[in-house]
């Protein structure tokens, strides 16, 4: 399975800051701290992907 692609906020600043990533999964979709990528990420059933826009 491959490693999903996360992106963030295309207002995000260079260095990092205060950011979420966002990445697609097959029927749901995943949130994570940018600043710590390894600690985690809460997912989300599909049937929110409104949310999804909002990152």
């Amino acid at each position: 399975m491959p490693l999903p692609a996360w992106r963030k906020a295309r207002r995000s600043m260079a260095q990092g800051g205060d950011c979420v990533e966002i990445a697609r999964f097959s029927g749901s979709f995943g949130l994570r701290d940018s600043k710590n990528p390894d600690a985690g990420h809460l997912t989300f059933p599909q049937r929110v992907s409104p949310l999804s826009s909002l990152v």
